[in-house]
């Protein structure tokens, strides 16, 4: 019998220990990344105050086009950083989600360094 193991169940033991050192305050809060098969979620989240300043995604209805490519990530970091540039958020601590920094979640770190946030 062949034991396929659980990918996701992996990654979340992998954010579980990124969460451990990372965490959001309200001067510096976490960008956080969610990548399904279809599409790609970010969010500015203050976890001090456990307030969410600032979210996108390319499952939104103003989103044009395919969701779950590389174009789209890069396009859905610009739009989060517009977003959290307008609440006032300028640096931030990127949370990768458990995934590798690679592919989609590379393009969307870049495309919110290209809107304005550092980190």
């Amino acid at each position: 019998m062949i034991n396929k193991q659980d990918t996701n169940k992996q990654r979340l033991k992998r954010h579980k220990r990124v969460r451990a050192k990372i965490s959001g305050t309200p001067e510096t809060p976490r960008l956080n990344v969610y990548r399904s098969k279809a599409h790609i979620y970010a969010q500015v989240i203050d976890d001090v105050n456990g307030v969410t300043l600032a979210a996108a995604s390319s499952n939104e209805k103003a989103f044009e086009g395919p969701g779950g490519n590389i174009q789209a990530a890069g396009k859905v970091g610009e739009l989060v950083a517009r977003r959290a540039m307008e609440k006032g958020v300028r640096q931030v601590v990127f949370d990768r989600g458990g995934y590798i920094y690679h592919g989609r979640v590379k393009a969307l770190a870049e495309g919110a360094r290209a809107g304005g946030l550092q980190f």
